[in-house]
């Protein structure tokens, strides 16, 4: 069985195992309670093959259960204690379930669009995401990074040390969103908002006082990608 496969599994039943029954289960993610146990007891396809959890039944899981995307996908022992975070895995290189995200440091020039990037320095050079979560949010691997979060100014949804995944492909301003930005020649992850037709850089930290939005002229304020995950062991 392949590591993927194996982790939705197991991650079944877990589901099982909180919520008491199959059958529990199979009603919050509106399938088959039969087909549920068919999965948990091993049987056999048409083609002769065990059946598992395919990325529909696997949506509809972690929907129905109150789980975050890519819940399935990921191997614990615990639901992450912060909604939206995942378990940091290291998988070996040569695993054909991971991608492997750089983690990174960003060099960037006040004004100008590009960016260079460098090794981060702190605990390891790569990132391991499981391959059928990069594909479902249909994320292409070559244009993730992976950035140490410094600071406070986006607590409490994003503390110091935590990592986060930019999509480096996805540069359109959209309100609401939260992007990395190199304002002024500053790399900063900050939340977009639209107020009176501007476009402003505000922190989720409630003290606005010492976090007071940023307005996000042309040329002072680019994108460098959308945040579209994070990983943390926040508690």
């Amino acid at each position: 069985m392949s590591t993927s496969k194996q982790i939705r599994l197991e991650n079944l039943r877990a589901l099982v195992k909180e919520f008491k029954t199959a059958e529990e289960v199979a009603r919050r993610a509106e399938t088959a309670p039969m087909y549920l146990s068919q999965i948990l007891n091993g049987a056999k396809s048409s083609t002769g093959r065990s059946r598992g959890v395919g990325d529909a039944l696997a949506k509809k899981l972690e929907v129905g259960c109150g789980k975050p995307e890519g819940w399935m996908d990921m191997p614990h022992g615990e639901t992450p204690v912060v909604l939206g975070a995942h378990a940091v895995v290291i998988a070996d290189p040569g695993d054909p379930n991971f991608y492997h995200i750089p983690k990174v440091q960003l060099i960037l020039r006040a004004g100008f669009a590009g960016f260079e990037t460098v090794p981060e320095i702190y605990d390891g050079s790569v990132l391991s995401v499981n391959k059928n979560w990069v594909d479902r949010k249909g994320l292409h691997p070559s244009k993730l990074v992976a950035l140490t979060v410094t600071g406070d100014s986006m607590e409490p949804n994003l503390y110091e040390g935590d990592l986060v995944i930019v999509n480096t492909a996805d540069t359109q301003m959209k309100d609401g969103e939260v992007f990395a930005f190199n304002y002024d020649g500053e790399a900063v992850i900050k939340r977009l908002v639209k107020e009176r037709g501007q476009w402003w850089l505000f922190s989720d930290n409630a003290d606005q006082t010492r976090h007071r939005p940023k307005g996000c002229a042309s040329g002072e304020c680019i994108v460098v990608g959308r945040v579209v995950r994070r990983e943390t062991d926040r508690i």
